[in-house]
């Protein structure tokens, strides 16, 4: 042994030599093994790669991709829908209008911005008695009439306010949708929702459906046609419109009404296939009195005002029944005269509409 405890050739005796063979054939605990084959091969890798690599059984998880795509595709989708619902008829007009299209539109909740988008002009058919119409995505009859979510008004808790509601609109069918009303039979079961008792009023309807003239003309309140001159095509009106309601004096309940119906006629002739269309857009305000401060009958109201604003529902004499014109008959007597009105457009209030002269009714129809 050196100094320093180097070794400077073999320090192992002959004994201890033997002892060792002898103890490792004996299989002695402190004898060298072989190396496994994992162990070798751990033993390359470090030392090809000294700084240790990654750990055999680690695991780094794949960040994920951003699905941006799918996010831009949901913010869109939920901007149109926003932009249907809240202006229908401009999208309507950028897929072309309501032509093919098989409705109805969603209600209307309160007066629009602006008319209906342009149709193609296609013309009505038997078939097809709406073709070429916004009221082609109108609703049926009283569907098409919003009815408002009642509340407590004036001397009405809400369970009144909501049979009101009803009732009123029970008034607008038997007015304006009853068949035998628009057959030219006389409106009893709307006469018999308005009061009673209020003398102009009922001597307006006495006067008006007996001896019509300009100043008493039941198409103020009433759809009727004379069925010697014209006739509906099946059974359905299409109609769109509101009511809206406050207290009115007195505690009432007023509500108003606003209604656009659309009447598909031909002549009354027997095979007529010429489908025209009259239009009668209405505003009636009436009055759900309360019976312990006005002088009515339970179940009635009263008649505040009416208006009617029609297109090709007569322009010459009051007969007290829309009398549509077809064809060329409309240039024969000048019905195609005066302001140019769109009869489907909602957005006008129906003080403009009817402040038109003396002759209510005679402009010309920019669409039918």
């Amino acid at each position: 042994m050196n100094a320093g405890g180097e070794q400077g050739g073999s320090s192992v005796s002959d004994e201890e030599w033997e002892r060792f063979l002898r103890e490792s054939e004996a299989g002695s605990p402190d004898a060298p093994k072989e190396p496994s084959a994992r162990a070798r091969i751990v033993a390359r890798r470090l030392r090809e790669d000294p700084s240790g690599g990654q750990a055999w059984r680690t695991y780094t998880p794949v960040r994920p991709r951003r699905r941006t795509g799918w996010y831009v595709a949901g913010l869109l989708a939920a901007l149109a829908l926003l932009l249907v619902a809240l202006a229908p008829g401009r999208v309507l007009g950028w897929f072309g209008g309501e032509t093919g299209s098989t409705g109805p539109l969603a209600a209307e909740s309160e007066r629009p911005d602006q008319p209906p988008p342009a149709q193609d002009p296609q013309r009505p058919t038997l078939d097809e008695p709406f073709k070429g119409s916004p009221a082609a995505l109108w609703a049926d009859g009283a569907a098409g009439i919003t009815v408002p979510t009642a509340k407590a008004t004036g001397w009405m808790n809400t369970a009144q306010v909501a049979q009101a509601l009803a009732r009123t609109r029970d008034f607008l069918a038997a007015s304006s949708l009853d068949p035998g009303v628009l057959a030219g039979g006389r409106p009893e079961q709307a006469i018999a929702l308005i009061n009673p008792k209020q003398q102009d009023v009922q001597g307006f309807l006495k006067t008006s459906l007996r001896t019509p003239s300009k100043d008493n003309d039941p198409l103020l309140l009433f759809s009727r046609f004379d069925k010697s001159s014209a006739r509906l095509v099946g059974d359905v009106v299409r109609t769109r419109g509101r009511m809206t309601f406050r207290e009115g004096e007195r505690g009432a309940l007023q509500v108003t009404t606003d209604v656009t119906y659309v009447y598909p006629v031909v002549r009354a002739a027997p095979n007529s296939d010429e489908v025209t269309r009259t239009i009668a857009r209405r505003e009636v305000v009436l009055s759900w009195d309360d019976p312990a401060k006005v002088h009515t009958d339970p179940g009635t109201f009263s008649l505040i005002s009416y208006k009617l604003d029609m297109t090709n529902g007569g322009c010459g004499a009051n007969t007290g029944y829309f009398a549509p014109e077809f064809g060329a008959d409309r240039l024969t007597n000048g019905a195609d005269a005066g302001s140019r009105v769109d009869p489907y457009d909602r957005s006008t209030p129906m003080s403009d509409r009817t402040d038109k002269g003396s002759n209510p009714g005679c402009g010309t129809a920019t669409r039918s």
